[in-house]
């Protein structure tokens, strides 16, 4: 991932790129949270799932209750 922020006109190139109008008042917020969301999937990117299985493998019905505490 780019450490680079990304600027207003680069939000509004995207928006108009997917056909999404985007007023130029939004130009500044959506590039804010788009630096925003790059950052964190940079954190996701880093963690270690080791041997975990994907989401679709794990059965809830298959756990016994247990209320010892």
């Amino acid at each position: 991932m780019s450490t680079t922020d990304h600027t207003p006109p680069e939000a509004a190139r995207w928006a108009a790129r997917a056909g999404l109008p985007l007023p130029a008042d939004r130009h500044a917020a959506v590039a804010a949270v788009a630096d925003h969301i790059h950052s964190v999937v940079a954190v996701l990117r880093e963690l270690d799932f080791g041997d975990t299985p994907p989401a679709p493998a794990y059965r809830a019905e298959q756990e016994q209750p247990d209320a010892a505490v």
